[in-house]
C-alpha cells in the first residue's frame, strides 16, 4: 500500500523519511508526533492509512478496532 501526497507530507514534517522509520516507531506513535505538530489532518483514517502502509495489506476488523479504540481515547 502507497501512502498519498498530504500523508508523505505529514511524515517529512515529524521527521519520518522511509517505510522502515514508520515501521520502527509504529503508527500510533507516528500518530501522536504528526497531532504534537497541531495538524488537523491527524483522524481515524490518517491513522489506518499509516497502519495500512505498515502492514502493505487491507487491515483486519482487529486491528482497526484497535486503532478506533486508541483514538477515542486520546479524544477523551
Amino acid at each position: 500500500m502507497e501512502i498519498g501526497k498530504v500523508m508523505a507530507e505529514q511524515l517529512w514534517k515529524v521527521n519520518i523519511q522511509s517505510l522502515e522509520e514508520l515501521e520502527q516507531i509504529g503508527s500510533m506513535n507516528v500518530f501522536l508526533l504528526v497531532r504534537e505538530q497541531g495538524d488537523k489532518g491527524t483522524c481515524l483514517s490518517f491513522l489506518y492509512g499509516l497502519e495500512g502502509a505498515i502492514q502493505s495489506k487491507e487491515l483486519s476488523v482487529e486491528i482497526k478496532t484497535e486503532l478506533r479504540n486508541f483514538v477515542n481515547f486520546l479524544e477523551n
